[in-house]
């Protein structure tokens, strides 16, 4: 509400706020925005005092109509400096957002993958498994058609980055299918040794890298590798800090 606002901004006068509302509204209609969509004037009733009843003038505000008041506020007055300060940092912050939006996709997918792993290993533990890096190099072999090894050297990956923080969407996606589908397939089958755990994991991939194929799709190993992701949630806390402090 107005009145809400009124207060917040620092403004005592009821109808000096009234002013700057007028100022938001024509610079609402000059933006090519229908007012009315932010403003909507309102008649309260209200106490008057020995129970007689009063009316008061009020208008209901969109976050827009806000930012918009914010901004034809007198400038010297410390509340609406801190006003205009948070709707930029709030613009900075959508924008980063709108930027990362790709990225974003790619990290939850990523952090997708991570918990599909522990299902996979769970289910693993309980087929009978305790080399769990030939475990997994089967599922790799099986959907890449090379080892993990063989894929970082092609992708130019160093040893100790995992070959998962740096894969694109397309990558991660057949990723998660091949473990879902592994872990599935250990439990419905009753997997019971660690032999027959990585023929399966193998089997699964190469049914997946089939079904790429299939699609005329591009095989994983032939993908190519993508900025870190690791590095890419340092560089966006950073930004977030940055921001924050201004």
């Amino acid at each position: 509400m107005a009145r809400d606002l009124q207060q917040i901004l620092g403004y005592t006068s009821w109808d000096n706020f009234q002013g700057v509302i007028e100022k938001a509204r024509m610079s609402c209609e000059s933006a090519g925005v229908q007012s009315d969509h932010h403003f909507h004037d309102v008649i309260k009733e209200i106490e008057a005092g020995k129970g007689a009843k009063g009316q008061r003038r009020d208008c209901y505000l969109s976050r827009y109509a806000c930012y918009l008041i914010a901004m034809n506020g007198k400038t010297d007055k410390p509340e609406i400096g801190a006003a205009q300060t948070y709707f930029a940092v709030q613009t900075r912050k959508q924008e980063m957002q709108d930027q990362l939006t790709v990225e974003e996709r790619r990290l939850q997918l990523r952090d997708r993958v991570k918990a599909a792993n522990k299902d996979l290993n769970s289910a693993a533990k309980q087929a009978g498994v305790q080399r769990y890096a030939l475990f997994h190099d089967a599922g790799y072999r099986g959907l890449y058609d090379m080892g993990l090894a063989e894929i970082k050297r092609k992708k130019g990956i160093s040893e100790k980055e995992d070959l998962l923080d740096r894969a694109g969407r397309a990558e991660l996606a057949a990723n998660e299918f091949r473990i879902t589908q592994a872990e599935v397939k250990l439990i419905r089958d009753g997997v019971n040794s660690e032999r027959d755990a990585m023929k399966t994991h193998n089997e699964v991939g190469r049914e997946v890298r089939a079904t790429i194929l299939k699609l005329n799709g591009v095989t994983p190993e032939n993908l190519p590798a993508e900025p870190s992701i690791k590095k890419l949630v340092s560089e966006r806390k950073k930004e977030t800090k940055q921001i924050t402090k201004k």
